[in-house]
């Protein structure tokens, strides 16, 4: 009862800076905007203010929410439940009616849900608070401020050569990337290369001792398997029969020997010069082998992809969603691989919107890149992927994270422990 009525005050205290009256009629014109962890959130239907309460339709906040909902025809009635156990919250809200049932007690509202042209709509201040989102307004703008509360979500780190000043955050990811291993400029796999190499031995750490670390804390480790097409090295190993199977066959028995868990594909520069229609096919063919493979080795198979509003047009959504058991979208380095600036939300937006018409959320991870995101920019972006109900983020990479950055992730996702 004291969760509850904390709630209540808080929704009192927002209303109350609200006026509590009705707009004046030069800011009635002035549409009423929604943000959702900084980026615009679309609301289908009218946004009206009634007495100092912003009144929207059910259905959209409750889907940005990650809410399940129900309407009730018959009895005019919206139950929106979230979490389960003693974490359950439950909400009852009736139409015309200024009392919800909150896990069973009743909760004055300070206006009642209405119907207007065909929507239900309800007040968005009680209904979000009571699923833990902060709300705030802004009165010169007419734009309203929500802030998702943290989600637990898979999370998925990449490790490189330098990352080991953050291994003690290893358990806390529910998968780990180590990007070990490379297909080299001839086309062959190797775990010795100039960048992406096994690392030496540091007195009784050794690679295997990460790996078995992380399979122990019950976080998966993969072995990233990175190329780019700089050279036409990929292009020479998914066009030909021969390197494809070779390829496969080494990259399967270094992620068994160690032993890792699955095989993170990071294969980058497809589909810029080449015949797009034919790379597409001949990349699907490659991961459709290496997917039997993992599978008979008992490996899981990640893919991280280049975003669909990239330059880089060889990678089939729709094809390798359905061979592999995740995609990571890649939606960096928009401005350049050196900008160091936090990328533009409408673009990873958009890679989101464009990879859900090819696959579906629950193999969908949003790609955030640590070399150009800050504390701010991470949990709009993190924002996003609640939004669009993917399964998780992953984060490149460990090792270069700040600890406001830390402190940004641990306050917006709930890792897994």
């Amino acid at each position: 009862m004291k969760r509850f009525g904390s709630l209540i005050l808080a929704v009192s205290i927002f209303a109350a800076g609200l006026s509590g009256s009705y707009p004046a009629k030069a800011d009635a014109a002035v549409p009423i905007k929604i943000m959702l962890d900084n980026y615009p959130l679309s609301i289908p239907g009218e946004i009206v203010m009634i007495k100092g309460t912003t009144m929207v339709p059910f259905r959209p906040i409750s889907q940005a929410l990650g809410i399940e909902v129900t309407w009730n025809q018959a009895e005019k009635t919206i139950t929106a439940v979230k979490g389960e156990g003693e974490q359950k919250i439950d909400v009852k809200l009736t139409l015309n009616q200024s009392e919800a049932i909150v896990n069973g007690s009743a909760v004055k509202l300070d206006v009642a849900p209405i119907s207007q042209k065909g929507s239900t709509l309800i007040p968005l201040s009680f209904f979000s608070q009571q699923f833990g989102a902060k709300v705030g307004w802004d009165q010169a703008t007419r734009t309203v401020s929500l802030t998702s509360p943290p989600k637990k979500m898979y999370t998925l780190g990449f490790y490189a050569i330098s990352s080991f000043s953050d291994v003690e955050a290893v358990p806390d990811f529910s998968a780990i990337s180590y990007g070990w291993s490379r297909i080299d400029e001839s086309g062959k796999f190797t775990t010795n290369g100039k960048v992406f190499q096994l690392p030496p031995a540091a007195g009784d750490i050794t690679p295997e001792v990460l790996v078995r670390n992380a399979a122990e804390a019950n976080t998966t480790p993969y072995l990233m398997v990175y190329s780019s097409d700089a050279k036409g090295e990929l292009t020479k190993i998914i066009e030909d029969q021969s390197y494809r199977e070779q390829a496969i066959a080494d990259m399967v028995k270094a992620a068994t020997d160690y032993p890792f868990q699955g095989i993170m594909l990071d294969f980058e520069g497809l589909g810029l010069t080449t015949d797009k229609e034919l790379t597409r096919a001949s990349f699907n063919a490659f991961v459709k082998e290496l997917a039997a493979a993992t599978k008979a080795a008992d490996l899981k198979l990640s893919l991280a992809l280049h975003p669909l509003n990239s330059s880089y047009k060889g990678y089939d959504y729709k094809a390798l969603g359905q061979l592999a058991d995740e995609l990571v979208i890649m939606a960096y380095n928009y401005e350049g691989g050196s900008s160091k600036r936090p990328e533009p939300v409408d673009k990873v937006n958009e890679a989101i919107t464009l990879a859900l018409k090819e696959t579906d959320p629950s193999k969908l991870i949003l790609g955030l890149n640590m070399d150009n995101e800050d504390e701010n920019s991470i949990s709009t972006l993190i924002g996003l992927a609640k939004r669009y109900n993917l399964k998780g983020i992953a984060i490149w990479r460990l090792g270069i994270i700040s600890k406001n950055e830390w402190n940004t992730f641990y306050d917006t996702v709930e890792f897994k422990s």
